[in-house]
């Protein structure tokens, strides 16, 4: 078993960290904030995690779990890179392009597999393996939520992750693919009505999701949707609320029953093929903390064990490339509960 460091302790870090233990690994964990409910097998160290202080924690470990928030965490990615042969599992959402990294992680060994999650993340591999075996797709849409299973009188909404990442999805301007030319379009722009199996009716707008997608996917048409309750985004736009209201009204219920639904769509021609992964949580963990870690849990596995032994820094389609890579996540995630069911036309 291997030598764990998760960098962030929240709702998705957390579970992170207890899974990784529960399979056998040790694990530390590094977090600003008190961590007073963790395994005492556990390693915890209450701390700001810095560039000047980096080393100190990870050293000595064989994976690195980067689950800190994106402006934190993509401020740390070079020092991570430059320790010799570390392997990074590395979950912090950001504007930024990893790859820029690339050349400083093959020059010490190091290995960095970003954006290890449900979408980014097993939207890419889902993608990516289509891609593999039709060729160049028509069209690769994707609809991702995590969301309370009713609404109510208000946002119809807890951050499941760090609220001022979902702000920053509000805010990013999209990414997308559309006739073939690479195009930016407003965050939440597009607006639509999807209806989300077993929920009916919700509401799906445009988020920079697509990302790396749109320089290793050849496909004419590339689209991220994020999906929420009705009535939610125009809360939103109102623009009544400061940040700091919204990371209030927004915080995560552990006891409100919730929901995560991910539904990628691919057209090739006359056919269509769609994945839908459907989680409610289990155990006491949110749904988005399951399917998000599990994800994470198992690419920081992959490394440890030699599945993953390129070096260098790469995106989540590179589980796709390898069908024996994305059939054991799903293997994973479906022991774990959470529903995977595929459809085709043909």
């Amino acid at each position: 078993m291997a030598r764990m460091c998760v960098l962030g302790g929240g709702l998705v870090g957390r579970f992170i960290a207890i899974t990784l233990h529960e399979r056998g690994h040790f694990v530390r964990v590094v977090d600003a904030e008190p961590l007073d409910d963790m395994p005492d097998e556990i390693e915890v160290i209450e701390s700001r995690i810095e560039a000047n202080n980096l080393v100190n924690f990870v050293s000595g470990f064989e994976v690195t779990i980067n689950c800190l928030p994106g402006r934190i965490g993509h401020s740390i990615r070079a020092h991570l890179v430059s320790i010799d042969d570390m392997l990074i599992a590395d979950l912090a959402f950001t504007a930024e392009d990893p790859r820029g990294l690339d050349k400083l992680a093959k020059e010490h060994g190091s290995t960095l597999v970003y954006d290890v999650g449900i979408a980014p993340g097993l939207s890419n591999a889902i993608l990516k393996s289509a891609e593999c075996s039709m060729g160049t797709l028509d069209s690769g849409r994707i609809w991702v939520g995590g969301n309370p299973q009713q609404p109510d009188d208000e946002w119809s909404y807890m951050a499941p992750f760090s609220p001022s990442d979902v702000i920053e999805e509000y805010t990013r301007p999209a990414r997308i693919r559309r006739d073939g030319q690479n195009l930016t379009e407003p965050a939440l722009s597009e607006r639509h009505m999807i209806s989300v199996p077993g929920y009916g009716s919700m509401e799906a707008f445009l988020t920079d999701g697509v990302r790396s997608l749109l320089d290793t996917i050849d496909s004419h048409e590339l689209l991220e949707y994020t999906v929420r309750w009705p009535g939610h985004i125009d809360r939103y736009l109102a623009g009544m609320n400061s940040e700091d209201d919204l990371i209030e009204a927004w915080k995560f219920d552990s006891k409100r029953p919730e929901f995560t639904w991910l539904s990628v769509e691919i057209k090739k021609g006359q056919k269509v093929e769609r994945w839908d992964v459907i989680d409610e949580g289990l155990g006491g963990w949110s749904s988005m903390a399951r399917t998000t870690g599990l994800v994470t849990v198992e690419v920081a596995e992959m490394l440890s064990d030699g599945a993953i032994a390129d070096s260098g820094v790469m995106p989540p389609e590179y589980l796709g490339q390898n069908s024996e890579l994305l059939q054991r996540l799903v293997q994973t995630m479906r022991q774990q509960g959470v529903q995977i069911q595929t459809h085709s036309n043909q």
